[in-house]
């Protein structure tokens, strides 16, 4: 579930853990592709590569994000 949280909007309880659930998930990956990152680059100064794999983190993410949507709109339009 992808929801933009607002200010000054409310939430039910379920929401707000899901939401919850869904970044500590997205951050553990994060933490982990960093991790294995540190491995790789371990005593090699390669500023280029490190840029180069955050970009490829935040893309899967952003990818992850719209087939998530795309997802949520096809059911929303089943149901409709």
């Amino acid at each position: 579930m992808f929801k933009v949280l607002r200010e000054g909007s409310t939430y039910s309880q379920r929401d707000m853990l899901e939401a919850l659930a869904e970044f500590s998930a997205f951050k553990d990956r994060v933490t982990k592709k960093f991790r294995e990152l540190a491995k790789e680059l371990e005593g090699k100064p390669n500023e280029h590569e490190l840029w180069v794999n955050l970009y490829l983190i935040a893309a899967d993410y952003a990818e992850e994000a719209m087939v998530k949507r795309q997802r949520q709109e096809v059911s929303l339009q089943k149901i409709s």
